[in-house]
């Protein structure tokens, strides 16, 4: 009954930032990455279900903010959750834009008791779109040759979040269940340097 949702940037570089993604590990491998400055990019926001993948839903601007992001959840999002279920909770994590006052107001209005906002800090990483969603559709989307445009690389996303079937949502939420499981196992710490 829950509804996990997240965003990412998509560049035509090739690279995608997950945003939160924190990887964990018992030795500093001292790797570098290199990045391509100011390369052109797309920011996406899903969400995903037992049962579904909503979105994708793209924001023209190269920035989410708190008044981008209401404004998607209010025309998008929200509209097409409610009109699958009403037996929902919704989840988003404690990014800035997700935190802004009218978009707690708007959420605390349309799904009162229903929304689950911040997480403490330092809390395991359980979002179901950073350890599977991303990856799958990045998989799809950055396959040679790369998109050679913006409007190429959306629609390798809107292609590959519209593959995700309802037997790849419920394999989510088996690994879901099993990182629960051994974040019980270690005392509900970070769990990724396993």
């Amino acid at each position: 009954r829950v509804i996990f949702s997240d965003e990412a940037t998509f560049h035509l570089s090739g690279k995608i930032n997950r945003h939160n993604v924190r990887i964990w590990g018992l030795q500093n491998p001292c790797v570098t990455l290199e990045h391509v400055w100011d390369s052109p990019k797309v920011n996406v926001f899903s969400a995903i279900s037992l049962t579904k993948v909503y979105g994708p839903f793209f924001f023209d601007e190269n920035t989410v903010t708190g008044v981008t992001y209401l404004r998607m959840l209010q025309n998008c999002l929200v509209p097409q959750m409610n009109g699958d279920s009403g037996d929902y909770n919704f989840r988003q994590d404690g990014a800035p834009p997700h935190w802004h006052l009218n978009v707690r107001r708007f959420l605390s209005e349309s799904l009162p008791q229903r929304w689950i906002g911040r997480w403490p800090p330092r809390s395991p990483d359980l979002k179901p779109c950073d350890f599977s969603l991303w990856g799958f559709v990045e998989d799809a989307v950055y396959v040679p040759p790369l998109p050679p445009n913006l409007i190429d690389l959306r629609n390798r996303i809107t292609a590959a979040v519209n593959s995700v079937t309802k037997d790849i949502c419920h394999r989510v939420w088996d690994e879901f269940s099993y990182r629960l499981d051994v974040i019980r196992a270690a005392g509900r710490g970070h769990i990724e340097h396993l």
